[in-house]
């Protein structure tokens, strides 16, 4: 990751540029309102990614809480879709998949698009950590694991999976 951490130094710093237009030392003391009424100003003076990073972020705490709903009340469904939603919008706003100037390697964005293949529509996936070279995180029904390793590991190679078992609490 080290050759990465100019990507990863981005990403608070362009939160701070909002912040700054609204006193704010962290987004969750912006007023998400305002942040929507001013942001043509915004976009001007702190750039579009500076933007769709705040807009992600707004977002991904409001998520974070149902995400926290679903779970305890073990609606799996739910907070599964959470996660893909989540996933999404780390993707494409955060931005945090594909590190600047990587036209030929974008090796997270791959494994994403193989690990969402070998789910076939189950279970959900999104990147995982700071992004860029991290991690995904996976959930895959139980009856799809020997299937979804085979598959992930015939793209990616042999231990690219680390398998955590969770079970939801109606179903102990």
């Amino acid at each position: 990751h080290e050759d990465l951490t100019a990507d990863y130094a981005s990403i608070p710093e362009d939160l701070k540029k909002i912040c700054v237009q609204f006193d704010a030392e962290v987004l969750r003391d912006v007023d998400e309102n305002a942040f929507y009424e001013r942001l043509s100003e915004l976009r001007k003076t702190c750039g579009d990614r500076a933007v769709l990073r705040a807009i992600h972020v707004f977002e991904e705490n409001k998520r974070a809480h149902a995400q926290k709903d679903a779970l305890r009340a073990d609606d799996i469904d739910t907070y599964l879709k959470l996660v893909k939603e989540s996933g999404k919008s780390s993707w494409e706003l955060l931005q945090n998949v594909i590190p600047k100037g990587s036209e030929d390697h974008q090796e997270m964005a791959v494994a994403l698009a193989l690990t969402e293949r070998a789910l076939k529509g189950e279970g959900a996936c999104r990147v995982h950590g700071g992004g860029f070279a991290g991690t995904i995180q996976a959930y895959v029904p139980v009856y799809m694991t020997e299937e979804f390793k085979e598959a992930m590991e015939g793209y990616l190679g042999e231990g690219c999976c680390l398998f955590v078992k969770l079970k939801s609490r109606s179903r102990r």
